[in-house]
């Protein structure tokens, strides 16, 4: 059982336990009080519930993040005094480093219900970048795109909800640019591509995007047509190996740099337990990989016999790594993304790198965290602070990239394309999100209904650089 199941496990735990005591409390009150008591008390404490307490928070906003970063990045010495932050004399930064602040931020009385926020003001691009509520603990900024501001001694940083203290810490990450290089996505499903670097591949000198699986299953929207399990899941596969064919060329990617491998949702990890075993799809009633991957611009190894195995995926992925030599890989984080077929994912490249006669630089992408489902916090368009962390014992590399409203705007399209992010969100979602925009004051998201357009669609794309060996070993596992 990975972490994010364990954290799961617990939180449904120690539900189950708090209502059962509620229950006990409300009858008490009703035989005590009043008969009318209890069901108006319930009323109430659900509509709390859902305006502050639903989050998947798996950790207390007052534990400090714990990061360490790559020996000898550099530190400019950096000062905060009265919200105002200046470099020491003749310090400069570079326009395009990724710059990360350490600072402690603390939620005022109101941040316990409304959610806190740090502005970044004063510089040409104004940002704002949004925490847990009730934080009380060492977080990361990024202040990435603010280095003429920062140079200049104009940047301002200014709680809302929330007070910034302590003496803060700047780490500036210096990169190259990757979009002049030959860039893979690898993305588990479609859409993970566009979710985590629409921005990146869209402005590659050359973009490829390889999807692993056909994403059928949970096909439930489609069973509404009329359609059986089996036939809804089929329909929703052939039109998300659609989407991860047809979506990129949005962007301007060629078809020919386009491919989908057609393997089964959820059960990569089944097939490398058993590399020789076909493992079929849970919901689709096949055992042929081929009905997803007919459209393919070349032939694979797997088409030979279409067996759903992890050979026949290894096979694969070799072929395209080969056929089209990536400078740059943009796969799923080890450690930070937890969903099983992305570790799979990961893995899978991992293994197929081994044999290979160079070795593409590796940067991490996490659409998924253990711990905390609202990452990134805040809304459209605000920047991205780094996401909780609590082993410094594994230094981490953040890469940043811009993106600018148009393109911002370019990659919410390129989302509202595809079909997994289209059908209306259940009843009880809708209800909580109404309720939480009028009692807790949250935006919905001006792009489209589903979560990830308001996590997605960012200034930034935030990856990390991996290195060779690193693993989905979880950090911090439980």
């Amino acid at each position: 059982m990975n972490r994010k199941q364990q954290l799961l496990k617990r939180h449904r735990r120690n539900k189950r336990i708090g209502l059962l005591i509620a229950l006990i409390v409300l009858a008490a009150l009703g035989v005590a009080v009043a008969w009318w008591l209890p069901p108006l008390l319930a009323v109430l404490g659900w509509v709390a519930h859902e305006a502050w307490f639903a989050d998947h928070l798996f950790y207390s906003p007052k534990d400090d993040y714990r990061y360490s970063f790559p020996p000898f990045t550099p530190q400019p010495k950096v000062h905060l005094n009265g919200g105002q932050l200046r470099l020491d004399d003749g310090v400069m930064l570079v326009d395009d480093a990724t710059l990360i602040l350490a600072v402690k931020v603390k939620s005022t009385w109101l941040g316990r219900f409304l959610d806190p926020r740090v502005e970044l003001l004063g510089g040409d691009d104004p940002d704002a970048q949004t925490f847990e509520r009730g934080v009380n603990g060492l977080r990361y900024l990024n202040l990435s795109g603010q280095a003429r501001a920062l140079s200049q001694g104009r940047l301002r940083l200014r709680g809302r909800f929330c007070r910034v203290s302590g003496e803060p810490l700047l780490w500036a990450l210096e990169q190259p640019d990757y979009r002049r290089q030959r860039v893979m996505v690898i993305a588990p499903h479609a859409d993970d591509a566009e979710l985590a670097a629409y921005g990146l591949y869209s402005q590659a000198d050359e973009a490829w995007i390889v999807t692993l699986t056909a994403g059928e299953i949970e096909a439930e929207h489609y069973r509404q047509m009329g359609l059986d399990k089996v036939e809804a899941a089929r329909l929703k596969g052939r039109l998300r190996a659609w989407d991860s064919l047809a979506v990129p060329r949005w962007a301007g990617v060629p078809q020919a740099h386009c491919v989908q491998l057609g393997y089964f949702c959820l059960q990569l990890a089944a097939m490398q337990a058993a590399p020789d075993r076909p493992v079929g799809s849970r919901e689709a009633d096949l055992d042929d990989t081929r009905l997803f991957r007919r459209l393919n611009p070349f032939t694979l190894p797997g088409d030979a016999d279409g067996a759903p195995t992890w050979n026949n995926l290894l096979a694969d992925l070799r072929e395209v790594l080969l056929r089209a030599r990536p400078d740059v890989i943009v796969l799923p984080h080890p450690t930070l993304d937890p969903h099983p077929d992305h570790l799979c994912s990961q893995q899978a490249v991992m293994q197929v790198l081994e044999g290979l006669d160079w070795q593409p630089t590796l940067l991490g992408y996490a659409n998924h965290l253990h711990d905390n489902d609202r990452w990134p916090m805040g809304d459209n368009g605000q920047g991205i602070a780094l996401p909780p962390a609590f082993d410094a014992t594994v230094p981490m590399q953040p890469l940043c990239l811009p993106l600018s409203l148009a393109q911002q705007r370019d990659k919410a399209m390129a989302l509202g394309m595809m079909h997994d992010l289209q059908p209306p969100a259940p009843f009880k979602r809708r209800l909580r999100r109404c309720i939480q925009r009028l009692l807790a004051g949250r935006k919905p998201s001006v792009y489209g209904e589903n979560e990830f357009f308001r996590k997605a669609v960012r200034r930034q794309e935030l990856f990390w650089q991996v290195r060779p060996g690193e693993t989905g070993v979880q950090r911090g596992e439980v």
